[in-house]
């Protein structure tokens, strides 16, 4: 019995041509409600201490790092693929009207839910006369 599939190599050259090799992405959802801007993130495979989250100027940054462990179990392996992400990974987003002082953050299961409140843009309109 073998453990690797019959077409294995086969198919991974063909699955991989014309594809530009890319980091792991944090596939994300932003949407608004109540008067709330929302932000889901999967970020699978990490824990909430590998995550780290700031805003400065309207700028959010998400960055999560994982290392790889090694051990002496895994000195004698032999991969044939390996497709699991290590090191850092980040996705930053621009807000303009938002209160930086109330965002808040929840990770379970492998997705982080941001929640950034919108502050009140204040419509200003100043009209100048000419002299």
């Amino acid at each position: 019995m073998s453990l690797i599939p019959r077409n294995f190599y086969l198919d991974d050259i063909f699955e991989d041509l014309g594809k530009p090799p890319r980091p792991h992405d944090m596939k994300c959802d932003v949407y608004e409600k109540n008067g709330n801007y929302n932000i889901e993130l999967d970020i699978p495979g990490y824990n909430k201490e590998d995550i780290k989250i700031e805003c400065e100027d309207g700028i959010l940054s998400i960055t999560a790092e994982k290392n790889r462990e090694t051990n002496e179990e895994d000195s004698d392996k032999k991969y044939i693929r390996r497709e699991r992400v290590y090191g850092k990974i980040s996705r930053t987003f621009s807000f303009s009207d938002i209160d930086e002082d109330a965002i808040s953050a929840e990770f379970n299961n492998g997705i982080l839910k941001i929640t950034i409140p919108k502050t009140q843009k204040v419509e200003s309109k100043k009209v100048i006369e000419i002299n």
